[in-house]
């Protein structure tokens, strides 16, 4: 890949330091939604970009500055206030679309959910609550769906209706805590709903996230918009036919002005090192590492099938959009265990450092999604100590 395409992704990502001063609703309207599976990668990319430490992520998310809410794909993303009314509608023809199904199969019916749906706004009415409280205010409005529901991962019909009420904006999850990084909530009624002043139809709405999605990566294929975006190959080829998208290099495009910004771009000559999270929007974007990834180091260091690889394993290391090192984070000693695929250097080991103060002191872990645990990570933690580049 053109060392050019990737200092670029870095600059238009603001992983070169520009984002410095930024709020949280601020990085998050310039460089994309972040991705959120009960892990770390918010805070991972906020820090990267920005410096911001954990609480000021926090105050912002307290004062609904930024938001996790169901959107592209109808996966959860932190969102700045700004994009909430765009997340739901682009999320909601993917709303528990699974669930839907399977609780169609079990017997349930429209008018079942309907009657439960606003069984919880009711009981919401008041204060939050927790699921376990919502089950007993709603009473038998939800229903147990026995031995067959719960082979097929639908207990109750409680979760299919909570889902389906975030999807609508009629209520939003509060981590207990008040951190990102961890998947125990409370539901609130919202109100406003962040729906109610939103103009466009579905069609128009995919148009504006094609819009948004381009001027946060600057340059992708469609075919990368449309895995984002969740759409089939014809409605992702409407959605970005109406933004006049021009050819940089193979299948790849961008806006006109961004084409043209590109093309006066020069890549940095000094190294700027950063570390960051597997699902940082520099990767998850375009959904994989192998272009971030030069061909030295995908044939002289790791896996001989490297480069075609869709994830790594473990977080990054970039210089200037190059994946030039791998980490993770080990609880046990509080450090940061890495591989360098480049000679280390102070500015390196600086970088490096910086990110570990930074987890052990206001995280305490870095796990990439809810079920990444210490224990799973010990072999990786070993493999990339015993494979350190001095």
């Amino acid at each position: 890949m053109d060392p050019k395409l990737r200092a670029w992704w870095s600059h238009r990502q603001g992983l070169d330091g520009r984002l410095a001063g930024l709020s949280a609703a601020e990085v998050l309207s310039q460089t994309g939604w972040s991705r959120s599976v009960g892990g770390a990668s918010p805070y991972l990319t906020l820090f990267a970009r920005a410096g911001l430490r954990r609480a000021e992520v926090d105050t912002e998310l307290a004062k609904v500055r930024i938001h996790e809410l169901p959107s592209a794909r109808g996966c959860t993303y932190v969102v700045p206030a700004d994009d909430f009314a765009l997340g739901l509608k682009v999320g909601q023809s993917f709303a528990s679309k699974t669930e839907v199904a399977t609780a169609r199969k079990l017997g349930v019916t429209d008018a079942e959910i309907a009657k439960l749906r606003a069984a919880i706004l009711k009981a919401l009415e008041a204060e939050p609550l927790d699921p376990e409280a919502l089950r007993t205010k709603v009473g038998n409005a939800a229903r147990n769906l026995g031995p067959e529901g719960q082979k097929k991962g639908l207990t109750t019909t409680l979760p299919l209706a909570l889902g389906l009420l975030q999807a609508d904006g009629e209520i939003r999850r509060l981590p207990m805590n008040g951190r990102i990084d961890q998947q125990r909530y409370k539901y609130a009624a919202w109100k406003p709903n962040p729906l109610a002043r939103w103009k466009l139809d579905a069609d128009a709405s995919f148009v504006e996230l094609a819009r948004q999605y381009y001027k946060w990566i600057g340059i992708a294929s469609v075919a990368e918009f449309q895995w984002f975006s969740g759409l089939g190959v014809k409605a992702a080829k409407l959605a970005t036919d109406r933004l006049k998208l021009v050819p940089v290099q193979g299948d790849l495009v961008a806006l006109p002005e961004d084409a043209a910004e590109f093309a006066k771009f020069q890549v940095p000559k000094k190294p700027h090192y950063v570390l960051t999270g597997l699902l940082d929007n520099i990767a998850h974007l375009r959904r994989g590492t192998s272009s971030l990834i030069s061909a030295e180091d995908a044939e002289g260091v790791l896996a001989p099938n490297m480069s075609a690889v869709m994830e790594l394993s473990s977080h990054f290391i970039l210089d200037r959009g190059r994946i030039v090192g791998r980490w993770d984070f080990d609880i046990e000693t509080g450090t940061i265990a890495w591989q360098s695929f480049v000679k280390k250097d102070r500015a390196l080991e600086d970088a490096v450092a910086l990110m570990e103060t930074f987890i052990r002191e206001d995280l305490g872990d870095a796990r990439t999604f809810s079920l990444d645990s210490p224990k799973s990570r010990v072999t990786r933690i070993a493999e990339l100590r015993k494979g350190a580049r001095s």
